[in-house]
């Protein structure tokens, strides 16, 4: 048995996973945790179902400002590594779309209560409701005051996430911390986050959901593009598609960007068939009103701002021409929508930034500034795409933080 013992503060999926396999290693392990109970990010994640990792990992799907820190981390981990550490704890895995991988039984409280179990069979001591308030180091020493007494180590890993999710216990500690032992910070903002805007028309559209096309605009000058899901909201724009950009949103909107989108309604359409779809229903003599006749292809919430973007001036079907049905699909395949904000850390899954890693060895997770002191997870600046990216990396950082050199 090693004499040397190990402190992990943050019993979420990167600190669990460390927790179990520095036991295995023969460590004598303390998981603290400030919540009541471990894994509450884990617990959410997926709807309930857990999306645990994806099978198809690429370094694209990853951003730092130090891409080959992240590119030397992944190196030797993909999914198959971290299938066999589920397996080795009793958890079955199957997959779903795009590659993202879930647990068998659908359940995220499976992963959380097996993680636990094993933790404490390999014995981890797990200390809930346990807030640390100060870290020092003496030589060879951590010294950790917290809400549950003093604890001191040989080696401590900071796990305790990013200050995403605060009310499942995302903070800024683990950074008060690291700093105070002499690491640097890249800014942190929200990412996987809904987004904001000022614009009245959101309201009357809140609740329409679309499988749709959003292209990002900051100062005129197009970013980006996501497909997928659009939802409005009373406050502005969610959905899978509008997730997916908000991480360039928020850098933008940092740096007091004039950010807009531009939504295509029917991205499976193109502007010639949808062109020609509404000609064709065109019926000359009809007095039928056009907010009416624009309801049998498109959501009645949406018609009044589509009238007003496009600037179409007819009343009734049979005004309808090719011009005034030109400017219609023009607004249907371009609507748009200025962002003046997100919601925040409260409404963000992770969060970009965090430890600068060109302080940090990707082998083993130690700091190259103080000895024995470990980084894993979403502390570090390195965030993932939606679809299982930052799971994937909190686990092979739980792998890795535990190896000697």
């Amino acid at each position: 048995m090693n004499n040397e013992t190990m402190i992990i503060i943050g019993a979420g999926a990167a600190g669990l996973c460390a927790a179990i396999v520095s036991a295995r290693a023969g460590q004598r392990v303390t998981l603290l945790e400030q919540n009541s109970k471990i894994g509450k990010k884990i617990l959410v994640s997926g709807n309930g179902k857990c999306n645990i990792g994806n099978k198809y990992i690429n370094l694209s799907h990853f951003h730092s400002q130090n891409p080959s820190f992240i590119e030397e981390v992944l190196e030797g981990y993909d999914f198959t590594v971290i299938q066999k550490f589920f397996t080795s704890i009793g958890l079955e895995l199957m997959e779903g779309k795009e590659g993202k991988m879930f647990p068998m039984s659908l359940q995220a409280s499976s992963v959380v209560e097996l993680l636990e179990y094993e933790a404490q069979r390999v014995g981890v001591d797990i200390v809930c409701d346990c807030v640390v308030s100060s870290i020092d180091k003496d030589t060879d020493t951590f010294t950790i005051e917290t809400t549950q007494g003093t604890k001191t180590c040989n080696k401590l890993l900071l796990a305790s996430g990013s200050p995403a999710a605060p009310q499942l216990g995302g903070s800024n500690s683990g950074y008060t911390f690291a700093t105070k032992m002499g690491h640097s910070l890249i800014p942190r903002h929200p990412s996987l986050v809904q987004l904001c805007s000022e614009e009245t028309w959101v309201k009357g559209a809140s609740g329409v959901k679309v499988a749709g096309l959003a292209k990002l605009y900051t100062n005129g000058e197009y970013i980006t593009e996501k497909k997928g899901d659009l939802l409005f909201t009373n406050y502005g724009i969610s959905g899978l598609a509008i997730l997916d950009l908000s991480r360039e949103v928020s850098i933008a909107l940092a740096s007091h960007a004039y950010c807009e989108l531009s939504l295509d309604l029917m991205p499976k359409q193109s502007k010639e068939k949808l062109t020609n779809l509404l000609l064709n229903r065109i019926q000359k003599e009809s007095t039928k009103p056009i907010t009416l006749w624009l309801q049998g292809v498109i959501n009645k919430k949406l018609i009044s701002i589509i009238l007003e973007q496009s600037k179409c001036k007819v009343k009734t079907e049979k005004e309808l021409n090719r011009k005034e049905i030109n400017k219609l699909v023009h607004s249907i395949k371009n609507l748009k929508l200025s962002i003046n904000d997100t919601k925040g850390f409260q409404g963000a899954e992770v969060a970009t930034g965090g430890i600068d890693t060109t302080e940090v060895n990707p082998k083993t997770m130690e700091s190259k500034l103080v000895h024995n002191l470990f980084f894993a997870g979403e502390i570090l600046d390195v965030d993932g795409d939606r679809g299982g990216f930052n799971f994937h990396f909190a686990w092979v950082c739980g792998l890795r933080a535990r190896k000697e050199k």
